[in-house]
């Protein structure tokens, strides 16, 4: 009888280090679409009672460390590293997307650059601080990017885009390395 293993999405693809940047995978946990059917106000206070994060702003993030609460769309975010209370089931929707996403965090001192490659969007710091989170394209791939540090960035993909997006990132990794050389 085959024996079956979980794998994680990026396998064994990473981590990657190329020049001033690195690429290694996130095992974000539990993660749970939180969409707003009632009073957005109640909803974040249900989330800020029970996990101590507020339901974010457009393109923003709350919360750091190990839950974080991520907008995802007009009145809809994702709730990352906890199960959702039960509480929350009466101000919003719940949906655990916990296996449909690949969660990698590309950091460095090239990490705006390496970006800057495949993402049309600004996100030096001056224009994309820490907490700000944006759903673009990397490539060619529908993304969620989120600033978590100063040269730290979580890049959120569909699962079956992961392999795809780590020979783009690692390619875009290899070409600034080599201008900075």
């Amino acid at each position: 009888m085959a024996e079956l293993k979980a794998r994680t999405p990026c396998g064994d693809m990473l981590p990657v280090t190329h020049g001033a940047a690195q690429l290694v995978e996130l095992d974000l946990g539990i993660v749970t679409s939180v969409m707003v059917t009632g009073d957005e106000d109640a909803l974040s206070d249900a989330l800020e009672a029970a996990h101590g994060v507020a339901f974010p702003k457009p393109n923003r993030a709350s919360g750091k460390g190990g839950i974080r609460c991520v907008w995802f769309g007009r009145n809809q975010a994702l709730l990352i590293g906890a199960a959702p209370d039960a509480s929350l089931a009466a101000h919003g929707a719940l949906v655990d997307l916990s296996d449909g996403w690949c969660a990698v965090r590309l950091s460095g001192g090239a990490s705006e650059d390496v970006l800057a490659r495949l993402v049309p969007v600004d996100l030096r710091a001056g224009h994309f601080k820490r907490g700000h989170t944006v759903r673009t394209l990397v490539g060619h791939m529908t993304a969620s990017i989120t600033r978590t540090g100063g040269e730290d960035f979580m890049i959120l993909v569909f699962r079956s885009m992961a392999s795809t997006l780590v020979h783009e990132v690692s390619e875009a990794m290899l070409s600034v390395a080599s201008r900075e050389s």
